[in-house]
């Protein structure tokens, strides 16, 4: 049990000593002095430092003087749900993406560029084109207008939603060729493509176009070995699989340079920004139930939403 801790000597050598105006009244058995506990702050305050703050169940016990348990009954009855809120006049460029907790279930999340306003949230068990395509029709039934998506790299998607602007986001699309060749390649022609798309963010279409052609065209016998048969036969598998990448992706790999698709960014760090913030905050209360976890995200949501609000208002 968590006693009272003495406002004078901080001893918790106390008891309690009859009730004054039907408040209960304590008394230090170390130094005499007589209390009354602090008033609990309400429900929604205590929800606020627990998520904003960052303090766990037992440092507001501390902080409060009260039992663990106690904490835990005012933190459950908080509900927060997520409800999808109303786009009516709002435009920019989307972020789309998921991320997990476990195997078997996450969030996906749409957010808007410019702001950094979720536009939807939707726990999931499993990324999906299905997901992708309810979100996008789910943000436009909402009023908003979306000028341009950014996505991550699921080939189905980019024939799904080919009536948008599709950026690639060239920091995955870097990734996936790493994969291919590993951090340190041993071939020559491994080591020019990874160069090649170290340049990637900051290099032209055409120019990267260019420059990737001749690429091709210098390392084509390397691909291609002879066979005492006189046929040729592609080696290198991981090599033509970046390759293969490469040229999917390449098309939407620059959409942010377009005259028409001024201020689209062409990576999604803004939404793994927003994950990140997320994780760190539920990181902070280990052993949460599903159940509980998804409320927190809930009211992570709702609280951003409120954030950039404020800000918003402060700035006009």
């Amino acid at each position: 049990m968590n006693k009272s801790k003495c406002p004078c000597c901080d001893s918790t050598h106390t008891k309690k000593n009859g009730k004054r105006n039907g408040k209960q009244v304590y008394k230090c058995l170390e130094c005499g002095y007589q209390f009354r506990r602090k008033q609990l702050p309400c429900e929604e305050e205590i929800w606020y430092i627990y998520q904003e703050k960052k303090q766990t169940i037992s440092e507001l016990s501390d902080m409060f003087n009260v039992s663990d348990s106690t904490i835990k009954r005012m933190l459950a009855h908080v509900t927060k749900e997520w409800v999808q809120p109303d786009l009516s006049g709002r435009s920019g460029y989307v972020h789309l993406d998921a991320t997990y907790w476990g195997h078997n279930w996450g969030v996906f999340l749409a957010l808007d560029d410019a702001s950094g306003y979720p536009l939807y949230v939707e726990f999931i068990k499993s990324e999906t084109t299905a997901d992708y395509l309810n979100a996008v029709r789910s943000i436009e039934a909402r009023g908003y207008l979306i000028k341009g998506l950014i996505i991550d790299g699921r080939q189905a998607l980019f024939n799904l939603l080919a009536g948008y602007n599709l950026q690639m986001c060239q920091f995955h699309m870097k990734q996936i060729i790493r994969r291919y060749l590993t951090n340190n390649p041993r071939l020559k022609a491994d080591r020019a493509l990874k160069e090649l798309m170290v340049t990637l963010p900051s290099i032209k279409e055409s120019e990267f176009k260019e420059r990737y052609v001749s690429w091709r065209n210098f390392w084509a016998d390397t691909l291609r070995s002879l066979l005492k048969s006189g046929k040729t036969q592609y080696t290198h598998k991981r090599l033509r699989s970046a390759m293969r990448s490469i040229d999917f992706f390449l098309p939407f790999l620059f959409t942010y340079q377009k005259v028409e698709c001024q201020g689209m960014p062409n990576t999604n760090n803004k939404i793994e920004g927003t994950f990140t913030d997320l994780k760190k905050n539920l990181n902070n209360h280990s052993g949460l139930s599903i159940k509980n976890r998804k409320r927190f995200i809930c009211v992570f949501f709702l609280a951003l939403i409120k954030a950039l609000c404020i800000k918003k208002q402060d700035t006009q």
